[in-house]
C-alpha cells in the first residue's frame, strides 16, 4: 500500500543564481518518493537586509534551508537565525571548500558567482548553444563536420532536449531525424569529426510520448501510424539498421533522464577520442 504523499518547504538561499542549490536540493529530494519539496528560491542574496527579508518569508513557511553564500559574515547570520528558529540548515558549498582548502593548502578566494564569470568557457557554451539551435531537427545538414556530436533517431527520442543539455556544457551538438525509408544525409555519412550517436527507445515509450503531443503539428506521419506500436517498431528497426551499417553506437533512452543520456554520450565521446 502506497503512503500518502507529504509536502515540506525547501528554502534555497544563494548569493548567485541558485542553480547549484536547486540541483543539490532536487537530488536530495528525489530520494524521498513519499515527500515532495515546495521550493522557495532566493537568488542574489548579498546583504544583511536581504537575508532579513528572506527569513520573514521562512517564518511564514518554515522548512529546510540550504544556502550557498561565500560571505562568511552573512553565512554566520543565516546559521544563527536558523538555530534560533530551530530549523535545519546546510551550507552546501562549505564542506566542499574545506576539502579543497585541505588538499590545495590555501583558502578559497570567496568570489561571489565565480562560476558565472564571462570567461572563455562561458562564450564557448554560448557558441555551442547557438550552433545547436541552428542545427536542430536536421537544419543545415551540409556542415556536420563542424559538430562535436550528432544525435540521430526517430521522432520523440529526446534528440532536441539532449542536444540543448550538451550545448550547455559547451558541446556543439546537431540532431537529425530518422524517417522510415528516407536515407540519412550524405554529409552525415561522410562526416569525420563528430561522434554520431543513435537514440532509440521502446515502442511503448515512444507511443506514450507521441500521444501527449499535438499530432496536427507532426507532418512526417499519418496520425494513426504516428502512435501505432507496430509502425513505431518498423521505424526503430530502420534506425537500428542505419546505425549498425555505419558502426554508430546506440543508446536506449526509454528509462533515462536527459542528464543520464547526456552523461552516457559524453562517456562515449571520451572513449572515441
Amino acid at each position: 500500500m502506497n503512503k500518502p504523499q507529504s509536502f515540506f518547504h525547501l528554502h534555497l538561499i544563494s548569493d548567485a543564481t541558485g542553480e547549484t542549490l536547486l540541483a543539490a536540493g532536487r537530488a536530495a529530494s528525489a530520494q524521498y518518493k513519499d515527500a515532495r519539496a515546495i521550493e522557495h528560491i532566493y537568488p542574489l542574496i548579498r546583504t544583511e537586509k536581504q537575508v532579513a527579508k528572506v527569513f520573514e518569508d521562512i517564518e511564514e513557511e518554515p522548512g529546510i534551508i540550504l544556502y550557498t553564500v561565500v560571505d562568511q559574515k552573512l553565512a554566520r547570520g543565516i546559521d544563527e537565525r536558523c538555530a534560533t528558529m530551530g530549523l535545519p540548515c546546510v551550507s552546501v558549498l562549505e564542506p566542499v571548500l574545506t576539502v579543497f582548502q585541505s588538499y590545495l593548502g590555501t583558502p578559497a578566494g570567496r568570489r561571489v558567482g565565480a562560476q558565472h564569470v564571462l570567461d572563455a568557457d562561458y562564450f564557448r557554451r554560448i557558441d555551442a548553444l547557438n550552433f545547436t539551435m541552428e542545427h536542430d531537427d536536421g537544419q543545415l545538414p551540409a556542415n556536420m563536420d563542424d559538430a562535436d556530436i550528432v544525435l540521430i533517431g526517430i521522432s520523440r527520442t529526446s534528440k532536441t532536449p539532449t542536444s540543448i543539455y550538451l550545448a550547455n556544457r559547451g558541446i556543439k551538438t546537431a540532431n537529425i531525424p530518422i524517417v522510415l525509408g528516407v536515407p540519412v544525409p550524405e554529409s552525415l555519412v561522410n562526416a569525420r569529426t563528430p561522434l554520431i550517436v543513435g537514440l532509440i527507445a521502446t515502442a511503448e515509450r515512444i507511443s506514450q510520448v507521441r500521444q501527449n503531443r499535438i499530432l496536427s503539428n507532426t507532418t512526417s506521419y499519418e496520425p494513426t501510424d504516428y502512435v501505432d506500436r507496430a509502425a513505431i517498431n518498423e521505424e526503430l528497426a530502420y534506425a537500428r539498421q542505419i546505425c549498425t551499417r555505419h558502426g554508430w553506437p546506440m543508446i536506449d533512452v526509454s528509462r533515462r533522464s536527459i542528464e543520464e543520456t547526456a552523461a552516457a554520450i559524453v562517456a562515449l565521446r571520451g572513449k572515441n577520442r
